[in-house]
């Protein structure tokens, strides 16, 4: 059990997965039995900061609906709760998915919000990253005109040259390399995990920004298109 003081260091987001993994194992289901059971026998030095530090973790939980009050069985004590579905998932997988999944918690563009998302929100980290990268490719390929022979590093550099379909002569030649070097160096690094390994696609943190990354290489190939 945690000492006042080592509830009061922990991170508000570890200490909440600690109480939910907690209030799971004895059973409960009401907050308030729970924090009266946390309060127990505690020393008084701290216990004060210590059980407002273990609201603020309750009340994370419920911001991020990871616990909810019930919607079934006729209670109307607000202190009644349940795990939800992403609750359950997040103790499964640990705080490094639930901080990846939060990360990403943002407005994606179309093919990833449909696509990959979901993907990515199953714990299919690898095959998010590598979609998420692949809606990058088919998009320049698409706005560019150019054939299912290029693929990669090496349809980024042919999109992206001077001359080529997606060539800005408006821009500086400096920002227009850049550009280039931009879109190929994420197909290079990210797209294909076999044989590129700079990412562990494992990693749920690491697997959010890839999509994260390939959702800005989307929005700034629409604002050229615009």
């Amino acid at each position: 059990m945690l000492s006042n003081e080592e509830v009061l260091q922990l991170p508000v987001d570890r200490l909440a997965l600690l109480v939910l993994a907690d209030a799971l194992r004895v059973s409960t289901w009401n907050w308030r039995n729970w924090a009266l059971g946390f309060a127990q026998d505690r020393p008084r030095a701290g216990l004060a900061e210590a059980q407002n530090a273990i609201a603020e973790a309750w009340g994370w939980l419920m911001a991020k609906a990871l616990i909810s009050t019930k919607g079934t069985g006729g209670s109307y004590d607000f202190h009644d709760f349940f795990v939800t579905r992403a609750g359950h998932q997040a103790l499964e997988r640990g705080l490094s998915y639930v901080r990846a999944a939060i990360r990403l918690d943002v407005e994606l563009v179309e093919p990833l919000e449909q696509k990959v998302r979901p993907q990515f929100l199953l714990g299919d980290f690898e095959l998010a990253g590598f979609a998420a990268m692949r809606e990058v490719e088919i998009a320049v390929r698409e706005q560019g005109g150019l054939g299912t022979e290029l693929v990669g590093v090496a349809l980024m550099q042919n999109a992206f040259r001077e001359g080529g379909p997606l060539h800005d002569p408006e821009v500086h030649p400096a920002e227009s390399v850049a550009q280039m070097n931009l879109f190929a160096g994420a197909m290079g690094l990210f797209k294909n995990p076999a044989s590129h390994r700079r990412v562990d696609y494992q990693d749920p943190g690491e697997a959010s920004e890839v999509i994260l990354l390939a959702d800005l290489l989307l929005r700034i190939l629409r604002r050229q298109a615009e």
